[in-house]
């Protein structure tokens, strides 16, 4: 692929993972919980904290006319935490459900992988404009296999590491561990599958 090639697809690539704005609305809130947790040391004041900041990231993106799709996810999952840590009113039970959903997403991806249907190629495939085409073209098939193990391995690991955490009850170290394995490693994956995949040309959809 050409340069301008190279860039319009990245470009595609970074849309298809949420965008700048994505990111931003998603993980926010998180970082407010853990902020205003260790300043107040209070669950009921970190949980309004993070669901409200949440709430007004949706606001604002609709009152910008701009998409809010991952503003409302961001403000469901927000919800989604707050309440398994207000059902026990334990703070380390707000990742439960991160822990679960990198469990869930591990397993999708490992399973994809192993059946030949790897899920970056089934994500990406239409997205850059080669369908479903790549399977056809065992290079560009190894390329998709090989970056979506980044992904299993990110989950995996993130599940590995955080869990022993989760169970010392050590809130503090846990949001802190959570924020580090959160945005540097998944853009870490996430440029680590892209320089994989920009060796391999994009497989030409045949025309009938």
């Amino acid at each position: 692929m050409s340069n301008p090639e190279h860039h319009e697809d990245r470009a595609k690539v970074l849309a298809a993972f949420g965008g700048k704005k994505g990111l931003i609305d998603s993980g926010i809130p998180s970082v407010i919980f853990l902020v205003v947790f260790n300043v107040t040391d209070e669950l009921q004041s970190a949980l309004i904290a993070s669901v409200s900041v949440s709430a007004l990231l949706t606001i604002i993106r609709l009152a910008m006319r701009e998409t809010i799709q991952h503003a409302v996810s961001g403000l469901i999952g927000s919800l989604i935490c707050a309440w398994f840590a207000n059902r026990t009113g334990n703070a380390s039970d707000l990742y439960i459900p991160k822990l679960l959903t990198n469990l869930g997403y591990g397993s999708v991806y490992l399973i994809a992988n192993l059946a030949g249907w790897p899920i970056l190629g089934l994500l990406l495939g239409p997205i850059l404009g080669e369908n479903l085409q790549w399977r056809k073209d065992p290079a560009r098939a190894r390329a998709y296999k090989r970056a979506s193990w980044l992904w299993v391995g990110m989950f995996f690991a993130r599940i590995a590491v955080q869990y022993p955490i989760y169970r010392s009850g050590n809130v503090n170290l846990l949001g802190t561990v959570n924020l580090a394995m959160g945005y540097p490693l998944f853009l870490a994956t996430a440029y680590g599958s892209w320089m994989i995949l920009k060796t391999v040309p994009t497989t030409k959809v045949s025309e009938k």
